[in-house]
């Protein structure tokens, strides 16, 4: 499979979790994805989780209940080890659906809600730092 070209940051669809035109950044210094949650509350097997961010007005605080999630350590650049809910959820760039799986962590002092990972874009992407908005772009031009 040929790989595309992305830039350092683009606007991507999560429509499972109904959010659209969300700003991400493309870091391949990080193994796995992340994604901005407001509130997770575990109810017996379930998990709730509400996307809901001030700064960043397409997160429109639907609640979405997932029956599929796991816990999984995850490391920051600074060294912290943090435990995380995981879960597994679709993504769109260059208007294709692709599987991934997504940490949720709270995010609202940071400029972007979501991280895109090594883990994801492994085998499907190359990054271009100088490029933004690829995916993006390409599906505003259909």
């Amino acid at each position: 499979m040929e790989k595309l070209i992305i830039g350092r940051v683009d606007k991507i669809d999560f429509p499972k979790l109904n959010l659209y035109n969300i700003d991400a950044k493309i870091d391949t210094g990080a193994y796995t994805s992340a994604i901005h949650c407001s509130e997770i509350i575990v109810e017996g097997k379930k998990l709730k989780c509400t996307f809901y961010s001030k700064g960043h007005p397409n997160f429109s605080g639907k609640q979405v209940v997932f029956d599929c999630f796991s816990k999984t350590d995850v490391k920051s650049s600074n060294g912290y080890k943090e435990n995380r809910f995981k879960i597994k959820s679709e993504v769109v760039f260059f208007n294709k659906t692709y599987k991934i799986n997504l940490t949720l962590s709270t995010r609202d002092d940071m400029k972007f809600p979501v991280l895109i990972g090594r883990q994801f874009l492994s085998k499907k992407f190359l990054v271009d730092v100088n490029l933004h908005h690829v995916s993006f772009n390409k599906k505003q031009a259909i």
